[in-house]
């Protein structure tokens, strides 16, 4: 016994040295199918420390205790790692997992292992981020990105009041379906389309705060002559903000973003950005558990997509945009104290 235990210490180690990750619960045995009664659960995230992530990954394993089911959760090393979560996959599939929640790095980047998985009779699951094409998983559970990124449009061209744009972007992480959605959805609520030349310019920060700061300075660079600013997420709204503010520019850019983190919220509020768009990931996690719980049991697999919803927060309300001020999003954010 005292050897298998150290086995088990030292794999453990192994598996978060190798794929840069966090893990929450090990156990060991055959890949288990469902209907054995007893659920056990994976989750894969893009990475272990953006706070979108962590309060997935804490919401996810809360309802595991709920609900008398077995966590691990393991994480790629960056925003695009694919193959970080190929090797989180084929480990969890190692350790006797029956379902695997999942948000994607790339929409494509991990079709085979998730296939793998599913052969083998394992649910999986994608929260947050659908894959391409969407059948590869059994369901997903997410934010309709597109409806989401239009709601940002929206908002803003409903804030520049008739004045036309003009915008830079700072998108998220190319291949990225999140990305891709999001992006679409907030030309289509803006009313432009990627050829426009009312769109000055965009930078790619795959979700960093640091690289959309500099892609912004980059940006600025060329032409200051903007008054809109699209962010595909809070931490780059963040940093596109910063780049804004060192060039004396915040006073008249209209800028949105996506997410719904308190930190976010906050953001909303001191005026960093004129709204974001809140997502609910508690939601997608406890869904997702419930239905690994409900494969275990019977055996029954979720389908299909499922839109977990999305809200505009702001303090500046606009006709015809449906909102919440930052009161009710700081009462409903995550990633922080409520």
């Amino acid at each position: 016994m005292r050897q298998r235990s150290l086995t088990a210490v030292v794999l453990a180690a192994v598996l978060a040295a190798t794929t840069g990750c966090t893990v929450e619960r090990h156990w060991g045995g055959n890949t288990n199918t469902g209907g054995s009664g007893k659920a056990k659960v994976g989750l894969v995230t893009k990475t272990d420390t953006n706070p979108y992530f962590v309060e997935l990954r804490n919401s996810a394993r809360a309802a595991a205790q709920a609900n008398g089911a077995d966590f691990n959760a393991l994480a790629g090393q960056f925003d695009g790692d694919n193959d970080g979560q190929v090797r989180a996959i084929e480990n969890l599939m190692q350790q006797g997992v029956n379902t695997i929640l999942i948000t994607p790095s790339s929409s494509t980047g991990v079709l085979k292992a998730i296939k793998d998985a599913r052969d083998a009779g394992v649910l999986v699951i994608a929260l947050d981020t659908a894959t391409e094409p969407p059948d590869a998983v059994d369901a997903t559970f997410a934010t309709d990105n597109f409806a989401a990124g239009e709601q940002q449009g929206a908002y803003v061209k409903a804030a520049l009041k008739g004045v036309p744009p003009k915008l830079l972007m700072v998108d998220g992480t190319a291949g990225s379906s999140v990305d891709t959605q999001r992006h679409g959805g907030f030309l289509k609520g803006i009313g432009l389309t990627d050829g426009s030349p009312e769109i000055k310019g965009h930078t790619a920060a795959n979700g960093d705060q640091s690289l959309a700061q500099q892609g912004m300075e980059n940006l600025l660079q060329r032409s200051t002559d903007i008054n809109a600013v699209y962010s595909m997420n809070e931490p780059m709204g963040r940093g596109a903000y910063a780049a804004l503010k060192a060039r004396g520019l915040t006073g008249q850019i209209v800028m949105g973003s996506i997410d719904g983190g308190c930190e976010g919220v906050q953001n909303v509020k001191d005026g960093q950005y004129a709204a974001t768009v809140m997502q609910f990931p508690k939601k997608m996690a406890e869904q997702g558990v419930l239905a690994a719980v409900e494969y275990a049991k019977t055996g029954k697999k979720p389908t299909g997509f499922v839109n977990t919803g999305s809200a505009v927060i702001t303090d500046k309300p606009l006709p015809g945009i449906e909102s919440h001020d930052t009161a009710w999003g700081l009462q409903n954010c995550w990633g922080g104290a409520k």
